[in-house]
């Protein structure tokens, strides 16, 4: 497995908003192509170095077993966008009476995209401490939840929802690994300049990439404004000496802040741009 960087060319068209900013986008490669999509319909420069590698589980029977009994399940939640990839089953045979939540709209949008619609989001964090505070997870008494999860992943959620009565199954079907090379591109491109700002999704993927870095490299990226869309991203990113922007979560989120920091009329944008 490799995780390199991608640079994403960008048609000629008029001058945008982050015009001549190199973002670093760590997302897993499939979320990142559509974040640095929208960062290059913005004029930027997305700079892709993807800090989580998605894999199948390596049991798969668990999920195996959850899609076969899935009609004995009230609620089931997605907790991201990588556990609908790997974990919803097809439109066709998905219960009609089985109600999905998802933490955001980016996990929202990929079960519709997976023909899974009427998701139910918070209303103020896009997190599991959102989906706690929403109507109908606080009466769950007797209520079977499935949560749809990596490997290892928190237990917050379900341990909230079992002390509220609900009878909880986590099914893994997703795993997180670190990347195993690709790091020196990214070196390459904060030693040149050409990237101007980090963006962080995962405290996990903060750490894969400053131990791929190098004490170099890891010197470089601190001098970057680094955009985090979650207060555990990060105050994680913090202790890592890192320079962070806490933004609004989700990928609006990351480019609200983006465009705050580097937008027209901006000293620093005026700085990080290219002479």
């Amino acid at each position: 497995m490799t995780s390199d960087v991608h640079p994403l060319a960008t048609p000629a068209r008029e001058r945008g908003p982050l015009d001549g900013i190199g973002v670093i986008v760590t997302r897993p490669q499939r979320q990142a192509a559509v974040f640095a999509s929208r960062i290059a319909a913005l004029g930027g420069s997305p700079l892709i170095w993807s800090a989580i590698v998605i894999l199948p589980p390596q049991d798969i029977a668990q999920l195996g077993d959850v899609h076969a009994r899935l009609d004995r399940y009230d609620i089931a939640i997605f907790v991201s966008a990588n556990a609908v990839e790997f974990g919803a089953r097809p439109p066709h045979a998905w219960p009609a009476n089985l109600r999905v939540y998802a933490p955001g709209p980016g996990t929202a949008e990929a079960l519709a995209a997976a023909g899974i619609g009427g998701a139910r989001i918070p209303a103020r964090t896009w997190d599991s401490e959102g989906l706690l505070e929403l109507p109908d997870l606080a009466d769950v008494a007797g209520k079977h939840v499935v949560i749809f999860r990596g490997e290892g992943g928190r237990e917050f959620l379900g341990n909230a929802l079992r002390t509220r009565g609900a009878i909880v199954d986590h099914v893994p079907c997703y795993r997180r690994v670190a990347p195993e090379s690709g790091a020196e591109g990214l070196v390459e491109a904060l030693h040149d300049g050409r990237a101007n700002a980090l963006t962080l999704t995962s405290s996990e993927g903060v750490d894969n990439l400053m131990a791929a870095l190098g004490a170099a490299g890891r010197a470089k990226i601190a001098t970057l404004p680094t955009f985090a869309a979650h207060a555990r991203i990060a105050e994680h990113a913090r202790a890592h000496g890192l320079a962070v922007v806490e933004t609004a979560g989700g990928d609006g989120g990351l480019l609200a802040g983006l465009l705050e920091w580097f937008g027209p009329g901006n000293a620093r944008a005026a700085s990080a741009r290219p002479s």
